[in-house]
């Protein structure tokens, strides 16, 4: 990398940021924690964070207005990576509370529907079958390479064209990643993926760097 990133991190009241930033800076990045629209500065790539309830989420967002400032900055094509709820954020529904989400991509979010011998939430290692050839694959093996899940909703676009990964679990195969122009997210964490997820996060540097 030609410089170290300077990443913004979105901190909306509930998620633990500690994990995420610190592996962010472990893998090159310089972090800063934004929780208002004027501490964005000048970021070179935007991070939603992910832990805790849909509803409670976006409603904080919408208090700080940080919502609009997610939207313009995915709609301007700037670099974008979400995490769990920062994945399922951006569509336009979620089961979940019966929540309306930032609409920024079409489609919903939904429970799995399971046997009873599988327990929800989805908890805990699984591997991801890359759909799309894309420099954050580099050096990470498809459906091989384990990452960690802790989740009961996954999303459902409507579009397949921005279906980055999928993973199955039980009898349901779901979307783990999306992945449309500069705006990245996944199910999993990779934060918590030890090597696997240091990998994933550097190679979005490297993107962002380029």
């Amino acid at each position: 990398m030609t410089k170290r990133p300077i990443l913004a991190v979105i901190d909306y009241g509930m998620s633990n940021l500690r994990s995420v930033c610190k592996a962010w800076e472990h893998v090159g990045a310089d972090v800063s924690i934004i929780q208002t629209p004027s501490d964005l500065g000048r970021a070179d790539a935007l991070i939603f964070p992910g832990q805790g309830g849909i509803k409670q989420c976006i409603q904080e967002l919408q208090k700080s207005g940080l919502d609009k400032t997610i939207k313009n900055w995915i709609e301007s094509d700037k670099p974008y990576f979400g995490i769990c709820l920062g994945l399922q954020a951006l569509f336009e529904f979620s089961e979940e509370g019966n929540t309306t989400g930032l609409g920024i991509l079409p489609g919903t979010v939904i429970r799995f529907n399971l046997p009873a011998k599988y327990k929800i939430p989805h908890m805990g290692w699984n591997s991801v079958n890359f759909k799309k050839n894309i420099s954050l694959n580099n050096d990470l093996s498809s459906g091989i390479d384990q990452f960690y899940f802790v989740h009961s909703y996954f999303a459902k676009p409507k579009n397949d064209s921005i279906v980055w990964c999928e993973t199955t679990y039980g009898d349901q195969s779901f979307v783990s990643g999306i992945a449309q122009k500069n705006c990245y997210a996944t199910q999993f964490h990779p934060e918590k993926s030890q090597a696997k997820g240091m990998q994933l996060y550097k190679n979005f540097l490297n993107f962002v760097a380029h």
